[in-house]
């Protein structure tokens, strides 16, 4: 399958009807090639062997138009190497045209923005409608014509910029950032910009005269016109914004954009990487742009006879980029001719016949890679080679000749013996850089000879030579220094590393004869000590300190660590850690998830005066050998002791201190925060704590819910609103006394299941004019006479089970008024009689939320009826099926209730539910008798009842 690029131009607005069928042939040519183009991949030749290829008449043209066209499809064919995928265009092409590229319309995006801010932040849209043909005048000046573009049929599609935020180049290619400068850029007044909707969707956008699409309509197309004054640094502009590809999509839309899209600036660098290009592809482009500085061959076929191409035919060529091909001798000895080359990277290629020494010889070469080549030998001799890497290639030999190199790379080249590689760096004097790592063969004689010639090395990577111990090589100017897995460093090795007093980075991972390092660095960063299965001991005294990592070493018993830099400090699952000597002024982090064996000791580390005076953050999680725990630090803001089961003792003296996770902390006996920043508190997870002392002046909310032996407390906040004590049978009223003393805010109180309360405790709780919520649920209580007199604002009483209470216990309820913001009753699973239900159900008239499950001795649920008065009503199988007008006159006479819900599960001694008009329950929205089993009758005449739930009951 062949791409032709096919264009078609008129004079004026006048087609005849030859032209026309011209023209519809190349739009139809190019259109089918467009489609097959997205995912049928192309042969070498240029042609798909399964469908026969297009033919088009190239006589049809002009010189000019000819030679632009047949380049433009090689160079489609070269930049999409027959294969569509990843470059497939999101706008496909309309009925009439070619599709502009989606990269064209988020170029011409990022061309707005930028002539935004160029041209006194004058609002403006570029618009290109591309759904018709192209018709420009030919014989107007080329560097002042006008651009018409309009529809030549009734269905039209337009690509619209419509704001700086629409998006930007997603080109597949970038471009090089000095193509984007612009040679001057058109005044405001010198482009006409117009706006239209994009239709984002792609559909076609029908506009005959009745809105449907109708053909037989008049055409609009006059109306549709557009005019672009696009000049040529506009277009120079929008289009350094595009790919190789998108560039060639862009020539197929008319002569202005083809002449625009092959400015040389645009393609001096070539990327070819992974493309189907022939040989004659790339000589039309090496003709095309004999200019350009950098070359991309890597994948692509027939290596060696492009690249000998490229190196013949451009001159000015600066970077070449080569792999997984072949690359034979002439290749290597026509680099001389390159003069201007300067970096040379072949990855995965074989280089030469195999049979004898590949030579390059390069005069300016300053950048140099041979990754993963297949060589016997190498020879290089670049004098003003800076960089070279060899790294995992399978020569036996590398002859060097390099004076100015720094940097060397030879790792994982197995087969360089250690003389070979002590003649390839002894070579290089003024090296810098040397990786050596995964070269098994290197030897300490080796590196003690690098040491005496390169005086100036930095960086030395030596990982995975276990023939390596260092103990005798001297390398003072050492900044960086990396030995994973070197089976030869030991603790005798420490030595020679103390004398690279300049060392900035020290890696020592899976040493494992390691058993103590013991350095006095003072540039030291960074160091890394990961599985190291004998390491016992760490002392490092470094103040540039920043970053340690300590992970997976089980013997590890001693740290000591002395740093002015270090923030942050992480150890985590170190089992047998025992003693940690901290002297980091600046550490406000630390870590020490799983260290079962630090003992009570390290509380003295991290309080005040113990080297860590900036710590913020202390993670102690799972540290099972704590037993008593003390922290005095001022500046503390966050502890967590998850898991520390054997904690009994914690005291924390720290002001600041915001937050504290005691989960698992299931043997905590006492406890004392005094002082604490704390804005809550929940110790209900320590159910044998028995003393405690709080004193925090900003807490709002504590919860002591299920410590049950908890018999002294000492609460000292007084911003707190909330105390949940329930379950805390050992709490007398001595304590509830001194806690509503020193919390006066408190507006929510749980005393349930606390027997130990009793009436001085509930006179204290006058003390607390904002309660407004309290819970006595399974108390011994006999006399509720202390809660009325002493909280006179609450809404809420919950007295579930309270069984000691007697009948007349709540007569000052419904008798005298007492409580009277009180909303919520809860009387559940009480002892009351039948008349004091009744009584309470016809004079508390204020009441929102009741609840009565489980009251046994509720008979009937008959309301409105004075004690022991029992008015027949009629039910709503009676032949009086509403109530009568007598009825709703009484009612009228009644108050309101504020009733909304009404509990009345298990009662199961419930025969009758009535609630006539006359009880003026009309804000009741829920009544709940589920489970009373012997109800036989329910009639309600409740207006706003939304939900009546009679589940288990059956009738």
């Amino acid at each position: 399958m062949k791409i032709w690029c096919c264009l078609c131009f008129t004079f004026d607005d006048e087609v005849g009807p030859d032209t026309k069928g011209y023209c519809e042939a190349m739009r139809d040519a190019a259109l089918k090639n467009d489609s097959h183009s997205r995912g049928v991949g192309i042969g070498a030749n240029g042609e798909d062997p399964g469908e026969a290829a297009p033919t088009f008449d190239y006589d049809m043209l002009d010189t000019h138009d000819r030679d632009g066209t047949r380049l433009f499809e090689e160079m489609i064919r070269a930049a999409e190497g027959g294969d569509a995928a990843g470059e497939s265009v999101n706008a496909p092409p309309s009925d009439d045209g070619v599709a502009i590229p989606v990269a064209l319309r988020r170029s011409t995006l990022r061309f707005a923005q930028r002539l935004r801010g160029e041209t006194s932040g004058t609002a403006t849209t570029v618009v290109a409608e591309v759904s018709g043909n192209v018709v420009e005048d030919c014989n107007r000046d080329w560097h002042s014509k006008r651009a018409k573009v309009y529809s030549g049929s009734h269905d039209c599609q337009y690509v619209t910029v419509m704001s700086p935020d629409a998006g930007h180049s997603n080109s597949s290619e970038p471009m090089d950032s000095n193509f984007t400068q612009s040679h001057g850029v058109p005044s405001g007044d010198a482009i006409v910009y117009h706006n239209f909707i994009w239709n984002s969707s792609n559909d076609e956008t029908s506009f005959g005269s009745n809105g449907g699409g109708d053909e037989s309509g008049p055409s609009k197309s006059d109306d549709l016109e557009i005019r672009m004054d696009l000049s040529d640094d506009l277009l120079y502009m929008v289009f350094s914004f595009l790919g190789h590809v998108d560039l060639c999509r862009a020539a197929m839309v008319c002569k202005q954009w083809r002449t625009a899209s092959t400015h040389e600036d645009f393609w001096r660098y070539l990327n070819l990487e992974n493309r189907n290009v022939t040989l004659e592809q790339f000589e039309d482009m090496c003709h095309r742009y004999p200019n350009a500085v950098e070359v991309n061959l890597h994948g692509a076929p027939a290596l060696h006879y492009l690249v000998m191409k490229a190196v013949s035919s451009l001159r000015n060529l600066e970077t070449l980029t080569l792999g997984r091909g072949q690359l034979g001798d002439p290749f290597f000895h026509a680099l001389a001719e390159c003069n201007l080359l300067r970096s040379l990277n072949v990855n995965d290629a074989t280089l030469g016949n195999g049979m004898q020494e590949i030579p390059i010889n390069h005069d300016r070469l300053q950048h140099l890679q041979l990754i993963k080549c297949r060589v016997l030998r190498i020879s290089i001799r670049c004098p003003e080679l800076q960089t070279l890497s060899l790294k995992r290639s399978n020569m036996g030999q590398a002859v060097l000749s390099c004076p100015l190199l720094h940097a060397l790379d030879i790792g994982s080249c197995h087969k360089l013996s250690d003389a070979a590689i002590r003649s390839a760096a002894i070579s290089c004097p003024q090296l810098e850089s040397l990786d050596m790592s995964n070269c098994s063969c290197v030897s300490d004689e080796t590196l003690r000879e690098i040491a005496q010639t390169c005086s100036n090395l930095h960086i030395l990577d030596a990982s995975y030579c276990p023939n390596v111990s260092l103990e005798s090589v001297r390398l003072p100017l050492l900044t960086e220094l990396r030995l994973h897995s070197c089976e030869g460093i030991t603790s005798a090795s420490m030595a020679a590393i103390s004398y690279s007093y300049m060392l900035e980075v020290l890696e020592l991972n899976n040493c494992n004869l390691l058993t103590t390092v013991s350095l006095d660095l003072p540039r030291l960063q960074r160091i890394s000590l990961v599985h190291c299965r004998k390491f016992v001991d760490l002392n490092l005294r470094s103040v540039t300190l920043s970053s340690i990592m300590v992970s997976n070493c089980p013997s590890l018993h001693r740290i000591s660590i002395t740093s002015n830099s270090l923030k942050k400090l992480a150890l985590l699952r170190q089992e047998n850690l025992t003693t940690l000597a901290l002297q980091c002024q600046c550490l406000q982090e630390v870590d020490l998830t799983d260290c079962e064996s630090l003992t009570n000791s390290i509380c003295e580390v991290f309080s005040d005066g113990g080297g860590c005076p900036m710590l913020r953050s202390l993670i102690l999680d799972n540290c099972e050998s704590l037993t008593t725990v003390r922290f005095c630090s001022t500046s503390l803001l966050s502890l967590s002791l998850v898991g520390c089961r054997a904690i009994t003792s914690l005291d924390l003296i720290c002001p600041c201190l915001e937050k504290v996770c005691l989960d698992g902390c299931d043997h905590l006996e006492r406890a004392s925060f005094c002082p604490v920043a704390l804005r809550s508190l929940n110790l209900g997870i320590c159910p044998k704590l028995s003393t405690l002392r709080i004193e925090a002046p900003s807490m709002v909310s504590l919860e002591l819910k299920g410590c049950g032996v908890l018999c002294e407390a000492s609460i000292n906040c007084p911003l707190l609103t909330s105390l949940d004590a329930s379950f805390c049978s050992q709490l007398k009223d001595d304590c509830l006394s001194a806690t509503a003393a020193s919390c006066p805010l408190i507006d929510s109180l749980i005393l349930m299941s606390c027997p130990s309360v009793g009436s001085d405790g509930l006179y204290s709780l006058r003390c607390l004019p904002n309660l407004t919520v309290l819970d006595l649920s399974y108390t011994f209580l006999m006399n509720l006479l202390p809660v009325f007199q002493s909280c006179l604002q609450l809404k809420v009483l919950k007295l579930q089970a309270c069984k000691y209470l007697t009948d007349d216990s709540l007569e000052p309820l419904y008798k005298e008024g007492a409580l009277p913001m009180l909303q919520e009753l809860d009387l559940s699973y009480g002892t009351l009689c039948q008349s004091a239900i009744e009584d309470l159900l016809a004079c508390c008239t204020h009441l929102t939320h009741l609840s009565l499950n489980g009251c046994v001795n509720m008979h009937d649920l008959n309301w409105g009826c004075s004690s022991g008065q029992v008015t027949e009503l009629p039910t709503v199988n009676s032949p009086r099926a509403s109530f009568s007008l007598e009825d709703n006159y009484a009612a009228i006479e009644q108050p309101n209730r504020l009733l909304q819900n009404l509990n009345c599960v298990g009662c199961r001694n419930i025969r009758k539910a009535l609630i006539p008009p006359m009880a003026r329950c009309s804000h009741l929205s829920s009544f709940n008798l589920s489970l009373s089993t012997n109800l036989k009758e329910v009639d309600i005449a409740c207006l706003n009842l939304g939900v009546l739930n009679l589940r288990y009951v059956f009738f």
